[in-house]
């Protein structure tokens, strides 16, 4: 028995839905007298061949504005190239004088310690305990 009335009230349901969709449609025209001119709404959506083609050609040409800020963009990046260029350069510089440095600081270390350990030999132990 529960299933007829849920079947029921799907259906009123259903039938409230379209009467009120038809009820929303019609009140969605409006009833003034411009709609009813239909010229009257083509002249104001459409425009004369002329002005239409004056719009296109004035929209097709670039301001000189835009050129100039093209030629200044393109400045701008050419001067962040040539600065990265440069800042790589300086520091790829840096760096293998780093290296350079170090590689003479254990040179000096390693000679300095080759000596210490010729001057304290006294001939009773092995000069190197790691080669045992």
């Amino acid at each position: 028995m529960s299933w007829t009335r849920v079947f029921v009230l799907s259906l009123l349901t259903t039938l409230l839905i379209l009467t009120f969709s038809s009820v929303v449609r019609s009140a969605a025209v409006r009833g003034d007298s411009k709609a009813a001119d239909p010229e009257g709404a083509a002249r104001q959506v459409f425009m004369a061949e002329s002005d239409a083609s004056n719009f296109f050609k004035r929209r097709s040409r670039r301001s000189t504005r835009y050129y100039e800020l093209q030629a200044e963009q393109r400045v701008r990046l050419s001067v962040n190239e040539r600065r990265r260029e440069y800042n790589e350069e300086q520091r790829d510089e840096y760096d293998n004088y780093i290296k350079e440095e170090r590689d003479e600081q254990n040179e000096r270390s390693r000679e300095t310690n080759e000596q210490l350990r010729e001057y304290h030999y006294d001939g009773h132990q092995p000069r190197y305990y790691w080669f045992h």
